[in-house]
Parts: structure tokens; sequence; C-alpha cells
């Protein structure tokens, strides 16, 4: 239930890959107006027809089916044709060695989805975009390529530097804490002052000396820790909503906190154990991910920066949109217009 949701930001869409698969899709919305061997952009070294940004959209709509709607957007399209450019471009030009890791690492994430929802479910997710298997190898190998040529070009004091800038994210800290939700246990709604006042009531009864794991075992609405005395233990903070996280990295140990607010609700806490981790001690999984991370901020200084530079013209025709439709056999009159109800809302019922 704590896990950090951090929304993605549709500017960032496919700099890391993220699999991110659903059972239903949409199809790709090209504009059809356009031919498919328009040329809506020219850059530096190559052109996209309208043909190809259309398979591009129904790529990126194969691992993200929540953004059909974005792609009626006309500035996310003009955002996504610029990022198709600079893949089509970093791809040429990086090396050998990258394209021979890129490639590899299609072949795995491909055999890694098959193995995932099966081979049936992977062709119809296939034909919901009309693509093929080839297609959305092609549109892997591009973008790992690229993110394995940006790895690469990070150095190991860059990597060191990365980890200064999140050195907190590899705190582990054992946290046990009582969570009075917003939702109660059966999911109904509970008021943000009764949770309040339920949170309050428990810090009391904490501060007075009554067993941590037992209230929470009979209070707290956290279903991921209740049933272990409400702990969480030696957990990266990382993985924590952002005022969890905060709490379990400023509360001094062993002692009862206020209510911390969270989107889920009131959290009582109490902070048994926090450590720091120092560079050396980092797994290689882990200087994966910063070298990852930092490889992604090379990447936007890339998009931000120098992306402009190579792009000639971009001749994106817009999306299509349907005019309103007006109420037929009705005039204007000089009458004055009935007022019209205002919708009820939960407070004003």
């Amino acid at each position: 239930m704590l896990q950090n949701n951090t929304k993605r930001s549709w500017k960032r869409v496919t700099i890391l890959l993220t699999l991110v698969l659903a059972l239903t899709f949409v199809a790709a919305c090209g504009n059809k107006n356009a031919s498919d061997d328009t040329v809506v952009a020219t850059y530096e070294g190559g052109q996209v027809t309208q043909a190809q940004f259309d398979k591009e959209l129904a790529n990126m709509l194969f691992f993200y089916p929540d953004y059909a709607q974005l792609i009626e957007m006309d500035d996310f399209r003009q955002y996504f044709i610029k990022q198709q450019i600079a893949y089509l471009y970093l791809a040429e030009k990086a090396p050998d060695k990258s394209k021979q890791e890129g490639a590899k690492r299609a072949d795995e994430q491909i055999a890694g989805i098959k193995k995932q929802v099966g081979d049936d479910q992977f062709k119809k997710m296939l034909e919901a975009q009309k693509l093929t298997e080839d297609d959305v190898k092609t549109y892997m190998n591009r973008i790992l390529t690229v993110v394995a040529d940006y790895n690469a070009k990070v150095t190991d004091e860059q990597v060191k530097a990365q980890f200064g800038k999140d050195k907190t994210d590899f705190t582990t800290a054992s946290v046990r804490h009582v969570l009075i939700g917003f939702k109660d246990k059966n999911q109904k709604d509970r008021k943000k002052e009764d949770a309040l006042k339920l949170a309050k009531d428990v810090q009391d009864r904490l501060k007075k000396g009554e067993d941590f794991a037992k209230l929470a075992k009979e209070l707290s609405d956290d279903t991921g820790s209740a049933e272990n005395g409400g702990l969480y233990k030696d957990v990266a903070v990382s993985k924590w909503v952002k005022e969890f996280k905060e709490a379990a990295l400023t509360l001094p140990l062993n002692q009862i906190s206020d209510p911390v607010e969270t989107e889920y609700g009131y959290h009582v806490m109490k902070v048994e154990n926090r450590t720091d981790k120092t560079f050396d001690k980092l797994t290689q999984v882990e200087k994966d991910t910063l070298r990852t991370k930092a490889a992604t901020e090379l990447m936007n200084t890339f998009m931000e920066k120098d992306l402009e530079k190579i792009i000639k013209k971009i001749d994106l025709p817009k999306t299509e949109k349907k005019e309103e439709e007006k109420p037929a056999d009705k005039k204007e009159t000089d009458k004055p217009a009935t007022p019209k109800e205002e919708p009820k809302t939960e407070t004003g019922k």
C-alpha cells in the first residue's frame, strides 16, 4: 500500500522502457487525411513518413495502452515525433557494441513478454495494434540501443556523483506504523477529520504504553503490514510514498510520531532502526540503477538542448476535430434561458 506511486511524465515515456502490459488495447489513431508515404518530418540524415509515425504510435500503445487519449493531443504528437527523431538519429550513430546490446535486450524483452502472457495473448496484442513481432522488436531494439549507448557514456565518477544526489534512496529502515485510512477496512470512505481524530487517539494510547504490534493488528487499515504488527522491516525508504519516506528518514528512533498524512490516510509511526549505505556497499544492481539514472539525465539534456539543432522541419497534420453538434429544431428566442440545476456533490447533498 505504501509504495511510491509517483506519476510518469509523458515527456519521458520511452527514455527508459518500462513494460506496462494490459490484456486489452485500442487501435492506434493516425491522421486519415495524410498519405502513408507523406513525409511529416525531416532531420539531419533522415526523414519520417506518416506511416512510420503511425507505427511508432502503435508501438507506444502496445506498451502503454492507457495513453490512447494522449495521441489525439497535438502537443503530445509534436513532442512524440521529436522523440521518434531523437531515437532514430541516436540509434543510427550508436557504436556497433551498443547496437548488439540493444538487439540482445530486445530479444530478451520479447521472450519475457511471451512467457508472461502466453503466445496466444501475445498474438492478440499484436493484432490489436496491427503490428508484427518484427515491428515491436525493431522499436525496442532502437530504444534499447540508445539506452545501452548512453549507459556506456556514463563514467564511474558520474555514477558516484549520482549516488551523492540520491544517497537517501538507499537508506533502509524498519518502521512500525498504524494507518488510519481515508477508507476503512471495508473500503468505506472516512472523513479526513475523523481519520485524524482516530490517529491522535492511537498516538495517545501508544504514548501511554500500549503494545504497538497489538494495536496495529487491531486498528491499522494497511493490509500490507497489519498482520505483522504494523512492521515494515529493513525496507529501502525509496519504495515508500514521499511523506512516509521523509518521516522514516527524519523521525528520532523509537519515538511515537505525530500523525503523518499521506494519500492513504494518517500514519502513527515508530522508526525502530535506520541504516545508511555507503557507495562501496552498493550491489551491482544498485550501481546499474544509478548508471541508468545518470544516463537518463544525459539523454534529457540532449532532448532539451541539442535535438532542435538536428530537426529541419516538422509538418505533422493536425488531428481531426469534430464540430459540436447543435440541437436540431431549436431556435433562438427572446425568452431567458431556464437556469439549469447545479449538479450535486458529495458535500452538497
